[in-house]
């Protein structure tokens, strides 16, 4: 497990970071006023979180450094390009004593917050032997994660009981935190930092990702996050919506896994479906009306060109990927069935006419020609959208809140 590359093991700085060497961040580390928290993101989408919470912790405690930590080399290259160069970034040692050891050291945290349910048996207990206090932040647990939690429950529950705060995504989340055996006054319900994006101007993003993709009347089809087997139902998708549809469409797909790049370019070659790579989009103009993501950590603010967008690992069973991040900009999104890891902003999106799930490529294409049809029910989706994230405004700040709590709790025993 720890040897797949996407976990870091691809060259030898990267395998000295694993085991508590070899990185500039750590001799860095040291630096700073103030607490140092010591955020633990586990990849992209847990790093966008991170970005949040230390914007909303550096108002809300003042004088404070921090360290972040990622599990994927991925991880490692957005947090490096979204946050300020005075904060160290770095691959997490590989959960064995003397790599764990040899990290605390070095960066010897006054707190350490894990983002979502990151459970690391042999760091908690050196973080907890040094009298560092530990929070566990955006904590969800599926039902699926839950049971086989269950089935290690002796291992399970010390270390959420080592925890001195819990925030969970919901109510769902904190009974099942309860269930493994984590201190019940403990967990707060806080909501899902990455539904967080607080208010702004989606006009302004909109204008300028639509003129890097050089689209103008153009609609724009965008499938993120897409993972293996459904690209091919989604060229489908494509062909179905350029045949049948009233408009120019223009058809973005980002792959989930930038290691899959070649795949996915030879798929859609084999489909008809002759594309432009995006990252060759600010140097040259457009040739083709299907584009082909092959950069990460522009996802997020990409899906603000889009009219119709699909959001991967559903309609293959991948559990999901974070469909916030495209309803925030106003947009109905749709999905496949398979979206247990994004159940509840699922169940938000469709509870406000927002959210639709697709059972395939078929029934997609319906649904989006229906929009295409009907410019009065897709604008009231739209608008659905904008009201379903406005309302997850401020999970950040309760989240921030609790590291603040902690900090003062620890200054003043």
């Amino acid at each position: 497990m720890f040897l797949k590359s996407g976990f870091g093991a691809g060259n030898g700085l990267c395998l000295r970071q694993r085991f508590g060497g070899g990185s500039p961040a750590l001799s860095a580390a040291g630096t700073g006023s103030g607490p140092r928290i010591w955020v633990h993101a586990a990849s992209v989408g847990e790093v966008g979180a991170a970005v949040l919470l230390i914007r909303e912790v550096a108002s809300a405690v003042g004088d404070c450094s921090f360290v972040v930590s990622t599990m994927t080399t991925s991880g490692l290259g957005v947090a490096r390009n979204l946050l300020p160069d005075e904060i160290p970034c770095f691959l997490a040692p590989f959960d064995l004593q003397p790599a764990v050891r040899k990290v605390a050291g070095a960066v010897q945290p006054d707190l350490y917050a894990c983002l979502e349910t990151e459970l690391w048996p042999v760091m908690q207990a050196e973080l907890r032997r040094r009298g560092v206090p530990l929070v566990l932040l955006n904590g969800r647990l599926s039902g699926q994660s839950s049971r086989r939690y269950a089935m290690v429950r002796g291992l399970i529950t010390p270390m959420l009981r080592g925890f001195s705060a819990i925030g969970a995504v919901g109510p769902r989340d904190r009974e099942r935190f309860v269930a493994l055996g984590a201190i019940e006054e403990r967990i707060r319900v806080t909501g899902n930092i990455k539904y967080d994006f607080g208010a702004g101007n989606n006009a302004s993003p909109r204008l300028f990702f639509r003129n890097r993709l050089q689209v103008d009347e153009e609609s724009v089809f965008i499938c993120g996050s897409t993972r293996s087997g459904e690209e091919v139902m989604l060229a489908g998708v494509y062909k179905m919506l350029r045949e049948q549809g009233d408009r120019d469409l223009v058809w973005v797909v980002a792959p989930r896994h930038m290691d899959r790049l070649a795949e996915v370019s030879a798929l859609l070659s084999d489909a008809g479906l002759p594309h432009d790579l995006y990252t060759t989009l600010g140097e040259s103009p457009r040739t083709r009306q299907v584009i082909l993501v092959d950069c990460l950590g522009e996802l997020a603010q990409l899906y603000s060109a889009g009219d119709y967008i699909f959001v991967g690992g559903s309609l293959v069973n991948r559990g999901g990927h974070n469909l916030m991040e495209a309803a925030r900009w106003g947009r109905p999104v749709y999905y496949g069935p398979f979206i247990e890891d994004f159940s509840d902003a699922a169940a938000l999106l469709a509870d406000a006419g927002a959210g639709f799930m697709v059972e395939d490529g078929r029934e997609l294409a319906g649904l989006i020609l229906d929009h295409m049809a009907n410019p009065a029910r897709y604008r009231a989706a739209c608008r659905s959208a904008l009201e379903a994230v406005d309302a997850q405004h401020g999970a950040a700040a309760m989240q921030a809140g609790i590291i603040r709590e902690i900090l003062r709790g620890r200054n003043n025993p």
